[in-house]
């Protein structure tokens, strides 16, 4: 071969009448679509696959008036997120950041975590406010970790002590004597 296609590779030319038919070909099949769209529901309606749907003979849930937003606010109302400025959502992991390092287990992952908020505290401190002004610091590493530690060593202990009350309180309880047709061998 010189450079030239084949015989058999080479694409037939489109002419406007080939271009035209298979316009036509397309607004023909566009225009039976909803036929079988219509045929693929009625057979799911006969197999049964819309019998057991969520909120199945209840009525819809409809606005006195348009919103556009109502698909966003149906899905925060049934998905429970919170959307807060970044100010409020600071604030709000500010008080919880307590009980969220008592989930962690070393000293380590607990610097990391608050080195990552005090990075996001500062961060968010440099930009422009959106919503409410931030009040929220940074926290001290070392202070947060020997709270972190003292809470730690408290539950620790405290867990301690429960265990051998238990003990205690098993030992406490006199042994019954299995009968020897209840023991096993």
């Amino acid at each position: 071969m010189t450079g030239e296609r084949s015989e058999r590779t080479q694409r037939p030319e489109v002419t406007p009448r080939s271009r035209a038919e298979s316009r036509a070909a397309a607004r023909a099949r566009m225009a039976q679509q909803h036929t079988w769209v219509d045929l693929q529901v009625r057979q799911a309606m006969e197999r049964g696959d819309f019998d057991d749907l969520p909120g199945a003979g209840k009525p819809l849930k409809l606005g006195d008036t348009h919103d556009p937003d109502w698909w966003l606010k149906k899905l925060v109302e049934r998905e429970n997120v919170a959307v807060l400025p970044p100010s409020l959502a600071l604030r709000k992991e500010d008080a919880e950041l307590d009980d969220t390092l008592d989930r962690l287990q070393t000293e380590d992952d607990v610097r990391r975590h608050v080195a990552d908020f005090n990075e996001r505290v500062v961060a968010a401190r440099y930009r422009l406010p959106v919503g409410p002004p931030l009040v929220t610091m940074p926290r001290d590493v070392d202070e947060t970790v020997a709270g972190w530690r003292d809470r730690r060593t408290a539950r620790l202990a405290e867990q301690r002590a429960k265990a051998r009350a238990a003990l205690a309180e098993q030992q406490a309880q006199p042994k019954q004597r299995r009968r020897w047709w209840s023991r096993r061998g």
